[in-house]
């Protein structure tokens, strides 16, 4: 039996943002005041963009959302991650503290709750 998890508890805010720096699926922080920014490496992210179209996206804020990774996979319960500077995330020694309900070393994704 397979489960999913998407759509769960999602609420998303919309944001001003660069089509040229971020897309669909990445992991963002606020950059400037109503604008969501592609993460570098090791920075605390926010959410991840859902819809992106002419120069405003979506971003989920809350809830349980599916995000790649890089590096060592993230053990599902409580990890600690920050963006990878590649649009996913990764696991660090310090970050923010996320609850990893599922993983999926395959495909390189982990669902983690925002």
């Amino acid at each position: 039996m397979k489960l999913s998890y998407e759509g769960i508890g999602a609420w998303c805010a919309t944001f001003e943002a660069d089509p040229e720096t971020v897309a669909e699926g990445q992991v963002v922080k606020i950059g400037a005041s109503n604008t969501a920014a592609a993460c570098s490496a090791a920075d605390k992210f926010c959410g991840v963009v859902r819809s992106l179209r002419a120069g405003v996206c979506a971003v989920q804020l809350g809830g349980l959302a599916e995000v790649k990774f890089s590096g060592t996979a993230p053990a599902a319960g409580w990890a600690t991650l920050t963006a990878d500077g590649k649009g996913g995330v990764c696991t660090a020694e310090s970050g923010q503290t996320c609850l990893v309900a599922a993983v999926d070393e395959t495909a390189g994704t982990c669902v983690i709750k925002l």
